[in-house]
């Protein structure tokens, strides 16, 4: 081989050195941006929703709906509510918002409704509310003194029944059994009702006295349901704080336990609230989407820097052919 020839392949071996090597540069920094993806914050998903009951009922109320919102694939939550106290109630369901991760749509059923108002106060995760023939107070306002100003006909249809827990004692609410089905649970058979009557849960009157000291639904969006035919809660009620709140409002035909006799309705409408909530917002920029794109970009370059390294490699082997 001439000294020209051994100069140029020389040359060229250089070339595809380099080229090589800025080759597996890129590969380096493609292949350092995938485990930052992996660490990086997770996509976003479907909002949790809660659902709180009211008094005189548990969380199977809410069975029905629950089944109809899992359907939908979201995941779930109906904790107890305690009905021992406005105040203390409500810091109990904050408590259970706080172990949920990601954003949440608040429901609440009845007296539950005024649970939710509180509980959801400064937690900025909770994205919408939504009241189910609820009471909605506005801050020094109790259920007492609203149902003073819209009278119902529970006023007649309850017992107050002394209580002590230690050193603690009250008075608790019990709906009387011949008057479940004709207020409370009109809208359902009267077996039904009657079986209500009987697993019933009571409120102590501090549910219903304690005046609210945060009002939730004048910082959160707001849906509302007005059962025509509640006889627990006025319709004039339920559509007096919908309208102040500014809620999202429907109106059915149903009684008191709309959860229960219509969970149809009411589950659309609770999915309409985790519509508007959305999910949670994904990064961009220098977020997970912006590693990804890169890592895309960087894959590429280098398959076309080793693409083109090939065809300098190949290129020099054509031209190292030893003369005869």
């Amino acid at each position: 081989m001439t000294s020209s020839a051994m100069s140029g392949s020389t040359g060229r071996a250089r070339r595809v050195r380099a080229v090589t090597a800025a080759a597996a540069a890129v590969v380096l920094c493609a292949g350092t941006t995938t485990p930052a993806l992996a660490a990086g914050p997770a996509s976003g998903g479907k909002p949790t929703i809660v659902l709180v009951h009211g008094a005189f009922a548990d969380g199977s109320s809410w069975n029905g709906v629950v089944q109809r919102l899992e359907r939908r694939g979201y995941t779930v939550m109906a904790p107890a509510n305690p009905l021992r106290g406005l105040y203390s109630d409500a810091a109990y369901i904050a408590s259970v918002l706080k172990s949920v991760k990601g954003p949440i749509v608040l429901a609440g059923h009845s007296y539950g409704g005024a649970v939710i108002s509180t509980a959801a106060a400064g937690n900025p995760q909770v994205k919408s509310l939504v009241y189910i023939s609820a009471q909605m107070p506005d801050v020094g306002e109790s259920g007492m003194s609203l149902a003073a100003r819209f009278p119902s006909a529970l006023a007649t249809a309850t017992d107050s029944v002394p209580f002590r827990t230690g050193d603690t004692s009250g008075t608790d609410l019990y709906l009387k059994p011949d008057k479940v089905h004709s207020v409370f649970a009109a809208c359902l058979p009267e077996s039904q009702a009657n079986l209500l009557a009987v697993t019933q849960r009571p409120a102590a009157t501090t549910a219903f006295s304690e005046k609210a000291r945060v009002a939730a639904w004048k910082d959160i969006p707001s849906w509302a349901l007005v059962g025509r035919q509640d006889m627990t809660i006025s319709p004039r009620l339920e559509r007096f704080e919908a309208r102040r709140a500014h809620s999202h409002t429907v109106e059915i035909d149903t009684c008191h336990v709309s959860l229960i006799a219509r969970p149809d309705a009411v589950a659309q409408l609770i999915l309409r609230a985790a519509a508007a909530a959305g999910p949670t917002p994904q990064p961009t920029g220098n977020g997970a989407d912006g590693r990804t794109r890169q890592a895309i970009v960087l894959g590429a370059a280098a398959a076309g820097v080793l693409s083109t390294g090939s065809g300098v490699f190949l290129l020099g082997r054509r031209h190292r052919r030893p003369r005869r």
